[in-house]
């Protein structure tokens, strides 16, 4: 019996516009391990046959590597742009991170709970009742679906799960006793890496739908594009 991925090939390159976002494309007529396999990564399908990786960490490509090596294992064909090997062959490091005891794995666990603290934002599993701005950086208190409420603490890869409250009504007594003035209602305003993710998702969905429809894709304001940073140089937080 042939092996069902044998036909499929995943090309794995940069985000056109969004520099350290990785885009999967994928051929073949059976997909679903491919897609399995690079959702368990975190890559988002965009179409059938494309999907994005996008992250608030900008650590897109460590996390495409293993995608990448877990499709090989599953017999599937990827091919990775040179651009992405470079990026992927590089160790970045953070610039004045404040967990300086923490070494490079360290680091990658607090961002990968901090993606998936962002994660549950946006996909509506916490909904954030109010917010502040406690004189050093933004903090939250929110509820998740069907568990505890949290006080949060941080911004983009730095926010933490502070602290854990039974109900709604006890971590909102306690954020508003904490914060007082500052408290603001509902969500945190996006930050300018969480804009830029939102924007990489959807300038691939233009993308597509715009090669579908066989018309240009109007790229998006220079202005608007960061990258993750200078080869060579350290990331900045």
């Amino acid at each position: 019996m042939p092996n069902a991925a044998s036909d499929v090939h995943v090309d794995l390159a940069l985000h056109p516009q969004h520099p350290s976002a990785v885009v999967a494309t994928l051929t073949g007529t059976q997909l679903h391990t491919a897609r399995a396999t690079l959702a368990s990564e975190s890559f988002r399908p965009v179409t059938d046959t494309t999907m994005l990786l996008v992250r608030i960490d900008h650590e897109e490509s460590h996390y495409a590597n293993i995608a990448a090596n877990l499709l090989r294992s599953a017999g599937i064909t990827v091919h990775v742009t040179d651009q992405l090997q470079e990026e992927i062959d590089t160790e970045w490091t953070w610039a004045n991170h404040p967990m300086t005891w923490l070494d490079r794995d360290g680091i990658r666990l607090v961002s990968s709970e901090a993606q998936k603290i962002h994660d549950d934002i946006q996909s509506g599993l916490l909904a954030i009742h109010l917010h502040a701005d406690d004189g050093h950086t933004t903090v939250a208190v929110g509820t998740y679906r069907h568990a505890d409420s949290v006080h949060l603490h941080g911004e983009d890869h730095l926010r933490v799960v502070a602290s854990s409250y039974d109900s709604p009504s006890e971590a909102i007594a306690e954020f508003e006793r904490l914060h007082g003035d500052a408290v603001r209602p509902g969500p945190v305003p996006l930050t300018e890496t969480e804009l830029q993710a939102a924007q990489a998702l959807a300038t691939i969905s233009m993308r597509e739908a715009a090669i579908t429809a066989d018309a240009p894709v109007e790229p998006p304001s220079p202005d608007n594009e960061v990258g993750a940073g200078v080869r060579g140089r350290p990331r900045q937080p």
